[in-house]
């Protein structure tokens, strides 16, 4: 069972990053919106059973919760933390992995979620957060931001023009970047 050992503050108020010890996933994500979605997802589904919850994301060893912004941190933190404590790992836990669109964009994709692995998720992974691809037409790149990252406004300004300058001066000037 996994343990909580620390819990940061994200840039976004609404959001907590729990650390926890030993890892929930070997590879990828998980990203709820809501609690229909996390349906069948043990974790998500605890969590959102919380109320008050309004996203749930997590990866290796941090899960990242977002809060109604009228809701108290002081009355969520220790049921997050036990619901984290219950989770049953399985014998080999894996995170789903997105499949990637076929055609003559695959190369620039590649290269794409290189720069992305490399240079944009471990930082936003540090504030909690995360992006997927969502899909490629060979000039636009729709992404979709995930935990700390899901609600908070920089990401939809300040980051996204970020990733698209250095894919632009990366990649292609003409690339666009545009959030889900």
């Amino acid at each position: 069972m996994p343990k909580v050992i620390n819990i940061e503050p994200t840039p976004n108020p609404d959001a907590l990053k729990f650390l926890v010890h030993p890892a929930i996933l070997k590879a990828g994500s998980r990203s709820f919106k809501d609690f229909g979605a996390a349906v069948g997802d043990p974790l998500g589904s605890s969590l959102f059973g919380l109320g008050k919850v309004t996203s749930v994301f997590y990866m290796d060893r941090f899960v990242t919760v977002n809060k109604e912004a009228s809701a108290e941190w002081s009355d969520l933190i220790d049921p997050i933390c036990e619901a984290i404590e219950d989770l049953k790992l399985p014998e080999d836990a894996t995170g789903d992995v997105a499949a990637q669109p076929g055609g003559d964009a695959d190369a620039t994709l590649e290269r794409i979620n290189q720069l992305l692995d490399t240079r944009i998720r471990p930082g936003l992974a540090g504030d909690g957060g995360g992006l997927e691809v969502i899909s490629f037409d060979g000039q636009t790149l729709q992404i979709s931001y995930h935990g700390a990252c899901g609600s908070c406004p920089s990401s939809t300004s300040g980051t996204l023009r970020y990733i698209e300058g250095l894919l632009q001066e990366e990649i292609s000037p003409s690339l666009r970047v545009v959030s889900w």
